[in-house]
């Protein structure tokens, strides 16, 4: 893989460059000093009081709860224990309560709700909320005591989701896991209980989601790591543990989203189903790739087998997203919106499980602990909950203007001595005018070419220029 020595002329070019687009873009630098100020009186618990739904805490730090997060994250936004229970299985998930520190008419909220989301870039994260909160107070670091929203979700020996309990708790973690240290527990047969029955009811998960006609997608992206004294790009890769740790968010998520839509109000993450025809043309694609695809094999069946390291899978793979277009936030207080689905989780479906990253959770776990103990929902959200689809939608673009802002500039740094090299490629699909979008594995590229190329084929390219100033790279075909 391309590296660039961070002492090296480039690296400094590099940390520049990464400075330079989140200038462009607007992403903030740092807080004011205000907001700075009012996060460390509520850590201090010299803030004024907060309305909040539900109950007072109760102790829960008996739960021997782990999170298990990228090996470099402090900001730990859930936590989990799963136990049997009778011929089925209880799911304790620990979400971060940030609105144990944050008040309606504080710095803090002010300016999580124009952030809306934490950012990440390859030389750090531009987060939601200053550190000494979303890495300190509020986060659910190993050992310390922290209020959190704690879900509790029984479930039958199918994985069937039998009863739900939303309330204010105090936990405890006992262990900070990274995903690939609890994967190796798993392998080497040392994993505590909980990962063991994640592994159970994470595939039970799986199997319900493929059943219900949920999609799952093994698309790999880029992504730019900071590894030792260098930077580089890889193409992403995951254990299956991810996987079982995504099926007990995505549990969660469909719990709240129940108990949103029986009580009337709340905020869902929807997604259409594909225009018409869209899902026919993906299938000829296949067809013409010589993938097979039954006529009674469904988009989400067969997608769900693709394998990204066979070039003509890849290619499907990446004309697949095509159907999962249009992801929104939709707002409702009375009557619920004509599209209230998320088409590929196949349910309805909300966003709780990452408060400390996304400003919305904070007030979908409000409304649930409200709905669910019979209180009221605190003005503070019931102010802020029509506002969030927009504050939302913007920092999500803001986001993806920030990845591919990156990636492009890191794949013009990574290629800049090595102009005039021909690479092999893959063809993943056609981008209109006269144009073809190809993936180099050797280096975690994908860029667009010239020429209308057979999505699936393997060809050879040669780069004609890298511009870093433009965050540009230029190829041709060769053969």
């Amino acid at each position: 893989m391309s590296r660039l020595p961070m002492r090296s002329a480039p690296s400094a070019r590099l940390l520049e460059g990464f400075a330079a687009i989140r200038e462009e873009l607007g992403i903030p630098v740092g807080f004011d000093p205000t907001v700075m100020e009012a996060a460390k009186r509520a850590v201090d618990g010299v803030s004024a009081a907060r309305p909040r739904a539900g109950a007072d805490p109760v102790d829960r730090t008996e739960i021997e709860f782990v999170t298990i997060d990228p090996p470099e994250s402090m900001d730990l936004d859930q936590a989990v224990h799963i136990e049997t229970r009778g011929n089925g299985y209880r799911v304790h998930y620990a979400i971060s309560d940030p609105a144990a520190f944050i008040g309606n008419g504080d710095p803090v909220n002010a300016e999580s709700l124009r952030r809306g989301l934490t950012l990440y870039s390859p030389d750090g994260r531009t987060p939601l909320h200053p550190a000494v909160l979303s890495e300190g107070a509020a986060s659910l670091l190993p050992g310390e005591d922290r209020p959190s929203i704690l879900w509790t979700l029984d479930l039958d020996a199918t994985g069937e989701l039998t009863g739900v309990e939303v309330l204010r708790a105090i936990v405890r973690s006992r262990e900070k896991l990274s995903y690939r240290g609890a994967a190796s527990l798993l392998d080497r047969g040392e994993a505590p209980r909980t990962l063991r029955l994640l592994r159970e009811v994470g595939l039970l998960r799986a199997e319900i989601e493929r059943q219900r006609g949920g999609v799952s997608l093994n698309l790999p992206g880029q992504e730019v790591v900071h590894d030792g004294d260098c930077y580089r790009l890889v193409w992403e890769t995951k254990v299956d543990i991810e996987d079982w740790n995504a099926q007990i968010s995505l549990l969660t998520g469909m719990a709240a989203a129940s108990i949103m839509v029986e009580g009337g109000i709340g905020l869902l993450r929807i997604l259409p189903g594909p225009e018409p025809g869209v899902l026919e043309e993906i299938r000829r694609a296949a067809l013409a790739m010589g993938i097979d695809w039954p006529d009674d094999m469904d988009y989400a069946e067969r997608v769900r087998t693709l394998e990204p390291n066979i070039p003509s899978h890849a290619s499907l793979l990446a004309q697949a997203v095509r159907a999962l277009r249009g992801a929104d936030y939709v707002f409702f207080d009375g009557e619920l919106p004509e599209q209230s689905t998320h088409w590929a989780i196949a349910a309805q479906y909300a966003h709780v499980t990452a408060p400390l990253r996304r400003v919305g959770d904070r007030f979908t776990n409000e409304v649930c602990l409200a709905i669910h103990s019979g209180s009221e929902v605190p003005e503070w959200a019931l102010d802020g909950l029509p506002r969030l689809p927009d504050i939302l939608r913007d920092a999500r673009r803001r986001e993806g203007s920030l990845d591919r802002a990156m990636v492009d500039f890191v794949e013009s740094m990574v290629l800049a001595d090595r102009v005039g090299e021909v690479f092999e490629a893959t063809v993943t699909k056609t981008v209109g005018r006269g144009r073809s979008r190809i993936q180099i594995p050797s280096v975690a590229v994908s860029a667009d070419i010239e020429g209308r190329l057979d999505p699936g084929t393997r060809v050879e390219v040669r780069l004609v220029a890298a511009d870093p100033a433009r965050r540009a790279i230029e190829l041709e075909v060769v053969g």
